[in-house]
């Protein structure tokens, strides 16, 4: 049966989007960085929020979703406020664990895998006539994978025909010569990890949706 959003239900999500909005004001405003940059960090968190509250009332998420997007998007911020090649975490990490490289975008990049699959999934199990099983999850997998490949051609579009001067700030490659494909990787890691670990969860998530939202 079809869900429709309430006023009751649209709390969550617009708390969280008021919090969002007042980070990236603050962000936008002082990033010690270039705020083309920041554009092209937190572009798509702003695209899917808007995504969100466009279809909330014919279709609305689970609240699992709506906290997904928001620690999603905080990930994005905190990289665009610096660039993910100086964000101070990683500058943390490096000097702890001795690594060659500041590793802030794998953390972006297992977000990218982590969070999202809990979208698609939720549309795919409303929507399509797709099961819960082995090869639902291949297909989750899958698709991620294949948004991440696709989010790398736009990462290297975008550097090319924006900023061609700093591209290099928003791919953060920092010299790694398999940036790109250790990218993809971990985006697959971030979804199976929600997979496997977080299902049941989501399940539950939905189930709340499914009794609070019907249309009868």
């Amino acid at each position: 049966m079809p869900l429709q959003g309430t006023r009751a239900w649209a709390r969550l999500p617009l708390a969280l989007s008021a919090v969002l909005g007042v980070l990236f004001v603050i962000t936008f405003f002082t990033t010690p960085e270039s705020k083309l940059n920041w554009w092209l960090e937190i572009g798509p968190g702003v695209i899917g929020i808007a995504a969100l509250a466009i279809t909330f009332k014919r279709f609305p998420m689970s609240r699992l979703i709506y906290v997904c997007v928001f620690v999603h998007i905080l990930i994005l911020v905190y990289g665009g406020f610096y660039t993910y090649a100086k964000a101070p975490l990683g500058e943390w990490a490096k000097e702890a664990f001795g690594w060659q490289r500041n590793n802030y975008d794998k953390i972006g990049h297992f977000a990218f895998g982590f969070f999202p699959v809990f979208t698609l999934r939720e549309v795919l199990l409303r929507k399509t006539g797709l099961v819960r099983g082995g090869w639902f999850v291949f297909v989750l997998i899958s698709m991620i994978l294949g948004f991440a490949a696709f989010y790398e051609f736009i990462e290297w579009w975008g550097a090319l025909l924006l900023d061609p001067a700093g591209g290099d700030a928003f791919l953060g490659t920092q010299g790694y010569v398999w940036d790109a494909q250790s990218d993809m990787l971990w985006a697959g890691i971030g979804a199976t990890v929600a997979l496997i670990g977080f299902s049941r969860l989501h399940d539950a998530s939905m189930a709340r949706a499914q009794a609070e939202l019907t249309v009868r």
